[in-house]
């Protein structure tokens, strides 16, 4: 049987369907996104509830002359089937396939590449300028979840929105969630909204019932505007928005197409900025994600008829051991405070939120308000433990320097996501972080090779008194035994891990390969001793000083960019102390945009696995002038 979807290559194909036709491929776009996603994982939930959105905005806009910028670019699954990569859907977030994201590079319907959030306001206003100025005429559509609300340069934006009142078309997508459920005022705010009966029109009424009052109602008008506002208040939905100079339309039902292409040709009328609040609900149309759209977030693969995970790997995350341990300690520890930024479920805190929920602080999407938010907390005798994913708190690089290391604060930075991240492409790569911490005074960064260490990380950590950063990996640990007990690590303390000539290393998750590629150099006469550096910063100088005698060879290895990483803080070292003599080679990524996929393929195509790492030192040794006895 012929599909409706079979007809759709570009938007313009959606323009000779009928409403009723509209919504019978809205049901096909979901059973296409539900198969894809269930085989190679993906962001279902929130993809689901944006079907019908998205394409009643290709329906009444004409892409990519018109710009629609996916402020949270993990919405836009229909928006590449209707514009022109249906066929290629099934190479969804695979390597050398489709970016999960909006990505410029692929298509021209994509203007704008998005992975964090928050900043689709300040880019559409840019290009609404930019139109004017050169005497253009399109139109430029932000689509803007409720959790980007929270971020503060999302109103940054409003504020100047407002004040220069470019047209400019505002499409507010509220399904109460980000990636957990939304927490904040501006959330309560938008709920209200939703919940209420009252809707633009009454505007016009409340105030012609107002001049209508005999003999006092001009009056009230002249001297009463706190009652006129009070009634605003009262009555209208989006006071905040109108109060800031954008009109405000909604709420909206977002799975009504007929009712969306209806609003959406209004607001192409409007000369200003115009916001539409459409309500949408995540997971729309496949159960088990309308039950639990956390789960089906960011989801691996699974089986649609029950929506269980295919993943049978039931080792432990890194993510899961740190929310443990951080709640294990803070059951001994009434200081011990967690922060998060919209993440409790991934980061693994949910389980403290649940016990300690007076100490529980979900901030939102507001990375640089959780880290200063964290300061008042520990210059106050708190000890604050800060879970936030590697690429989003380089968001807040300003308030680290200036408001925290500066004044040497002891808070706690756990990174989750360090290092290479699988799927989702350029904006999630965690690799820059060992580079831009290591430079910052009074920090302390630390890496563990496994989920036990990182029990005894977390547990060091809180107790230097300086401000420290622990990166971990996604993903599944080693399957290793977890102690009991925890223990401080002495501060810079390494670890030897296999005795041997020549110096070799490795950070993090670095570490296990390396070993196994020292084993086999072995075989090739290359004596390689493995150590566990642990520490970025401070290095462990002795045991690096008593290999780098003259003539002697120190390899690094880390799970970050080179250039100003790990390897760098030991070549800086070296060259301090004068080791000139020294064979140096640092291995890690170079600074380049990253593809998407799994962490397997992605190491496999720097050379961080384990044949990778043992092909290049043997070539390294190859070249040298010195030979391995």
């Amino acid at each position: 049987m012929s599909k409706i979807l079979d007809e759709i290559n570009k938007p313009e194909d959606l323009k000779k369907l009928s409403v009723k036709n509209l919504s019978k491929l809205a049901r096909e776009v979901r059973t296409l996104i539900i198969d894809v996603v269930s085989k190679n994982g993906g962001h279902l939930s929130s993809n689901l509830g944006m079907v019908d959105l998205t394409l009643a905005l290709h329906y009444v806009f004409d892409a990519p002359h018109d710009k629609i910028i996916w402020d949270v670019g993990h919405q836009c699954y229909t928006h590449k089937i209707v514009t022109g990569r249906k066929e290629e859907f099934r190479t969804l977030r695979q390597f050398d396939g489709l970016c999960g994201f909006p990505c410029r590079e692929e298509s021209e319907y994509d203007v704008y590449n998005t992975g964090h959030a928050s900043t689709a306001l300040s880019a559409a206003l840019g290009m609404a300028v930019a139109r004017d100025k050169k005497k253009d005429n399109f139109n430029v559509v932000a689509v803007v979840g409720d959790g980007s609300l929270t971020g503060g340069v999302a109103w940054e934006a409003l504020n100047q929105i407002g004040h220069i009142r470019e047209r400019l078309i505002i499409v507010l997508n509220y399904n109460e969630m980000s990636i957990s459920e939304n927490v904040g005022a501006m959330s309560k705010y938008l709920s209200y909204l939703v919940s209420g009966r009252y809707y633009l029109r009454l505007k016009d009424l409340a105030k012609s019932i107002i001049r209508a009052i005999p003999a006092v109602g001009e009056p009230m008008i002249k001297v009463g505007r706190a009652v006129e506002e009070a009634i605003k208040k009262t009555f209208f939905p989006g006071v905040v928005f109108e109060e800031l100079g954008v009109r405000y339309v909604g709420p909206i039902q977002g799975h009504s197409i007929r009712s969306l292409i209806d609003v959406l040709e209004e607001a192409k009328t409007y000369n200003g900025p115009i916001l539409i609040h459409c309500v949408t609900q995540k997971g729309r149309g496949y159960r088990p994600a309308e039950n639990n759209p956390e789960k089906f977030h960011s989801a691996s693969p699974f089986n649609i008829q029950t929506g269980e995970s295919l993943d049978k790997n039931q080792r432990p995350t890194y993510s899961s051991i740190f929310g443990q341990t951080v709640l294990n300690i803070a059951k001994k520890d009434e200081k011990v405070v967690a922060i998060t930024a919209a993440m409790p479920d991934g980061t693994g805190l949910k389980s403290f939120s649940h016990q300690f929920p007076e100490r529980f602080f979900d901030v939102g999407i507001a990375e640089q308000h959780a880290v200063d938010f964290a300061t008042g907390l520990a210059l106050n005798g708190f000890k604050p433990v800060v879970a936030i994913y590697s690429t989003f708190l380089q968001r807040a690089y300003d308030q680290l320097y200036h408001d925290v290391c500066l004044m040497d604060v002891p808070i706690v930075f756990a990174l989750d996501r360090a290092g290479i991240v699988p799927d989702d492409g350029p904006t999630h790569q965690g690799v820059n972080d060992i580079v831009y911490l290591r430079h910052l005074p009074n920090m302390i960064v630390m890496a563990p090779k496994n989920e036990n260490e990182l029990q005894h990380m977390i547990k060091s950590a809180l107790s230097y008194p300086h401000t420290t950063a622990v990166r971990f990996p996604k993903g599944k640990g080693q399957g290793v035994p977890l102690d009991k007990s925890l223990e401080e690590i002495p501060l810079s303390k390494s670890e030897l891990l296999k005795e041997g000539e020549d110096l070799f290393l490795a950070l993090g998750s670095m570490v296990y390969p390396a070993l196994e590629a020292a084993e086999r150099l072995e075989k090739e006469g290359i004596s390689l001793a493995v150590v566990n550096a642990r520490f970025v910063k401070p290095l462990d100088e002795k045991i690096i000083l008593d290999y780098a005698q003259p003539g002697r060879v120190v390899i690094t290895a880390e799970e970050g960019v080179v250039a100003g990483g790990f390897g760098t803080a030991v070549r800086e070292l070296l060259d301090r102390e004068k080791r000139f003599d020294i064979k140096f080679k640092s291995i890690g990524l170079p600074l380049e945009i990253y593809p998407w996929g799994k962490v397997e393929q992605i190491k496999k195509k720097y050379f961080l696995d384990e044949e990778g790492l043992f092909n290049q030192i043997k070539d390294f040794y190859k070249k040298l002038t010195i030979r391995p006895k």
